[in-house]
């Protein structure tokens, strides 16, 4: 009778494993990764757009120089580029009536020049990026995902 070797038996049980294991395991860390990079430009958003209206709320200060500020916040982590910045009139808050509550309504805003802002006029300034042209690994199930914030001052 022939003596089995159990090592014999069993090569290769381990890289068949891995084959199976080591893809979803890679899966996974680049999802937590992905996922804590797209709550760091979301956070970098926000600041980015409080630091920008805080700017246009003093006095002699312009548009330009408000979508500069946010620019350089953003330009720490992310390419400004392809960031699309807005300064809108969000007097709209300030009268009765229904305001606009979606993105697609703040953008629909007027523009604004912060530099001819009477005092105490709001308004808003807003960033959205796309998330797939900044991502570390770009997903195919993240397409048309869109991150973006928003801050509403009022000028001095």
């Amino acid at each position: 009778m022939r003596k089995i070797n159990r090592n014999l038996e069993r090569r290769g049980t381990t890289t068949v494993e891995a084959a199976f294991v080591l893809p979803v395991l890679f899966f996974f860390l680049f999802a937590i990764i992905e996922f804590g990079h797209a709550q760091m430009v979301n956070n970098l958003l926000s600041s980015a757009c409080r630091n920008g209206a805080r700017l246009g709320s003093v006095e002699g200060t312009s548009t330009a120089q408000v979508v500069g500020r946010v620019n350089q916040t953003l330009g720490s982590a992310i390419n400004p580029s392809e960031v699309a910045v807005f300064v809108k009139n969000a007097s709209v808050y300030d009268s009765p009536g229904a305001p606009p509550t979606t993105g697609a309504g703040l953008e629909a805003l007027a523009d604004f020049e912060v530099a001819n802002a009477e005092p105490r006029q709001m308004f808003l300034v807003r960033a959205k990026v796309l998330y797939n042209n900044i991502a570390l690994v770009p997903m195919p199930f993240m397409n048309g995902v869109v991150l973006e914030s928003q801050a509403f001052m009022r000028h001095e």
